[in-house]
């Protein structure tokens, strides 16, 4: 297959990156930048326009399409945005055809935790495997599921919206609900655990990074949040690896800059809890893409449905 230059938009909660790169999974450039969230969408979509703009008019170059990795829910195949926790305001969002009108441009659109599965299962970890499945680990929570070598998205597209599950009756308020899974193992969630934790301490929400820095001096109180954190991380672990039985569970950006902090008290749930045959032939891995994933991954909506590959 020949290597086609797409636009890669990898749309966040805390941040936006516009990609240029290759149907082979090359970046060329990058441009990153935040869209205040308490902006209007007619103005947010403006500056991610302008954006993009100013990246066309950089190169010489005419990607063959644009691909876009964004939170759920959504309605990948249409390219609509429904409201997702993350991004307050994009509601019903046609943006795959906003865009494609906007740049003459075939547009494809996919769920993050799906775009983030296809980067690991074409270029880092998941090589070589049939069945993976990716944790987001970002700001929210979500999964992207590759079952016998194709991915999986459900009758609705929801599939691998896992941080929406109860893991607890109560917790951080999170995706719509007290205890869910994107309340104790998100960045937004685990910042919400410290308050809830230490209230008297952290009664303003205290950043993961910053968090986590302290846990490493051995502050007390903030390897308890990662310990509670990682315990419920490790009960998601287990219901993937009973339900689905993959090869490997690879995890995104938490995953790696947490590493043994989180995950160490994770894989003790995960090995207690999960069946012994799950166990034995799930790997679970630090994304191989590392910090590069989510811009290999806004490659990869036009890569996979635009048949790129």
């Amino acid at each position: 297959m020949a290597n086609e230059l797409i636009l890669g938009l990898d749309i966040g909660g805390t941040k936006t990156a516009v990609v240029v790169g290759t149907s082979h999974g090359d970046v060329l450039s990058r441009v990153e930048f935040q869209i205040r969230g308490d902006l209007p969408f007619e103005k947010q979509l403006e500056i991610l326009c302008d954006s993009i703009s100013r990246t066309l008019g950089e190169t010489d170059l005419r990607p063959a399409a644009i691909s876009v990795s964004i939170g759920g829910p959504l309605d990948v195949l249409e390219g609509i945005i429904k409201s997702p926790p993350n991004l307050p305001g994009w509601v019903n969002i046609p943006l795959k055809s906003l865009l494609s009108k906007r740049f003459k441009l075939p547009v494809y659109v996919e769920h993050d935790g799906n775009a983030g599965a296809l980067a690991e299962y074409f270029f880092g970890a998941g090589r070589g495997s049939k069945s993976i499945v990716f944790l987001t680990l970002g700001t929210g929570f979500g999964a992207g599921i590759i079952l016998d070598g194709r991915l999986y998205r459900g009758r609705s597209f929801v599939a691998g919206e896992i941080g929406h599950i109860r893991i607890a009756e109560d917790g951080p308020d999170c995706y719509g609900k007290r205890g869910s899974l994107e309340g104790y193992c998100s960045g937004n969630g685990i910042s919400k655990l410290a308050a809830l934790m230490f209230p008297e301490r952290w009664s303003a929400p205290l950043s993961t990074r910053e968090l986590a820095e302290l846990a490493r001096t051995g502050d007390d109180q903030a390897m308890k949040v990662f310990e509670t954190s990682g315990r419920y991380l490790g009960r998601a672990f287990a219901m993937l690896a009973d339900m689905l039985n993959p090869e490997k569970i690879v995890l995104g950006a938490l995953g790696f800059r947490l590493g043994p902090l989180i995950l160490e008290p994770a894989m003790e749930v995960f090995r207690k809890e999960a069946l012994r045959e799950a166990v034995d032939v799930c790997e679970i891995v630090r994304a191989q893409l590392g910090e590069k994933i989510g811009d290999i991954a806004s490659l990869c909506a036009a890569i996979d449905q635009g048949g790129m590959r």
